[in-house]
């Protein structure tokens, strides 16, 4: 089962699992990441798509069904929410 709540993390930062894991931590959520170039555009660009079809009925998340899976990164760290 998926998380209610998760992190999708893009970018340069992405590649570097300490940044991920404070993430994780601090947000007591896992990090995913999607192995695509640009990444951090990708969300903007699912939405333009979605205006582009928004008169035809189609929901973003049908737009979003052809968005790469995101790659589970990181867990928090057992008691960090203690913290």
């Amino acid at each position: 089962a998926v998380p209610r709540t998760r992190i999708l993390a893009t970018g340069g930062a992405s590649h570097n699992k300490k940044i991920l894991q404070v993430l994780s931590d601090v947000f007591h959520a896992p990090v995913y990441t999607i192995d695509t170039a640009n990444s951090a555009c990708l969300g903007s660009a699912y939405r333009a798509i979605h205006g582009l079809v928004a008169e035809a009925n189609v929901s973003l998340a049908d737009v979003m069904k052809s968005a790469p899976e995101p790659r589970l990164a990181v867990t928090p760290t057992a008691g960090a929410e203690e913290v």
